[in-house]
């Protein structure tokens, strides 16, 4: 699922990207911008947070440049 769409729809407000307030008479108004999506509305998935995590260890641990190992023979 992760790898098919790695975002989903922000929980606190439900992928709209503001919480839904209603006036007086009961009609629905927007209201503030969601902190937690900063008002887009998707979040990354949990699972692909934990892979996006494991493949930036795994490129940082695999640099040809890095300065302990040597240089290609050629």
């Amino acid at each position: 699922m992760c790898a098919a769409s790695p975002f989903g729809r922000c929980r606190k407000c439900d992928g709209l990207g503001f919480k839904l307030t209603h006036n007086r008479r009961g009609k629905p108004r927007r209201g503030k911008h969601c902190r937690r999506c900063d008002g887009h509305g998707i979040r990354i998935r949990f699972g692909r947070h934990l892979w996006n995590g494991w493949t930036r260890t795994y490129r940082q641990g695999t640099d040809a440049s890095a300065p302990n190992r040597p240089a290609p023979k050629r």
